[in-house]
């Protein structure tokens, strides 16, 4: 069950990459600059969902043998570590319009023919984002990985998981040092990417 899951993820990050890149003027060319400017991000979040669902039904129906398991006492410690990870995810997105990040004020705009695109948000360089550059990779990390039971299913979509944050982080910095410029290459050079303290890249 490893390879199922494991090779999931990297088809689901294949789709992520197009979805990022290729797919985006051919939908805005089908559909209209506004329709891009107001759905796209809705569109991309929904895709995103439902091509994780047969990921996680593997997880769930037939998760393998056990690749390591925890004794009870350190359950927990581990729980800790999960919930530190939600907080901070919380936390990360309450730092930046979490709305826009879902796609919901792209849509209430559409929908309520309000002007589109919305204006660019600014850097976040500050609070958690003053820790690590791509906070939600990090806490997602924490919330993925400590658990008391590791099956080869679930093994595989973390690791799966992990690869995808970290290709995906060189792709939004590509994107985000083009939009901001010296501002993020200044920024990179003071901040570590994924893990806090450790500075690689």
């Amino acid at each position: 069950m490893f390879w199922v899951t494991f090779v999931g993820m990297l088809a689901y990050g294949l789709l992520h990459t197009l979805m990022a890149g290729w797919l985006k003027p051919r939908f805005r060319s089908r559909f209209g600059q506004r329709a891009y400017d107001g759905l796209y991000r809705m569109v991309f979040n929904v895709v995103s969902v439902v091509t994780l669902a047969p990921v996680a039904l593997v997880m769930v129906f037939n998760a393998g043998g056990v690749v390591w398991q925890f004794p009870p006492s350190i359950a927990p410690l581990l729980l800790v570590v999960q919930v530190v990870g939600f907080i901070g995810a919380g936390v990360s997105l309450l730092q930046i319009d979490g709305s826009r990040f879902l796609g919901l004020r792209q849509l209430m705009a559409y929908t309520d023919n309000q002007p589109l695109p919305l204006p660019d948000e600014p850097l976040k360089t500050d609070g958690i984002y003053g820790l690590v550059r791509h906070p939600l990779y990090f806490f997602s990390l924490l919330i993925l990985w400590p658990v008391p039971v590791m099956t080869e299913a679930y093994f595989g979509f973390c690791l799966g998981s992990t690869l995808y944050f970290v290709i995906g982080s060189i792709y939004e910095e590509r994107r985000l040092l083009t939009a901001f410029g010296q501002q993020y290459a200044d920024y990179r050079q003071r901040v570590p990417r994924i893990i806090p303290f450790v500075k690689v890249g």
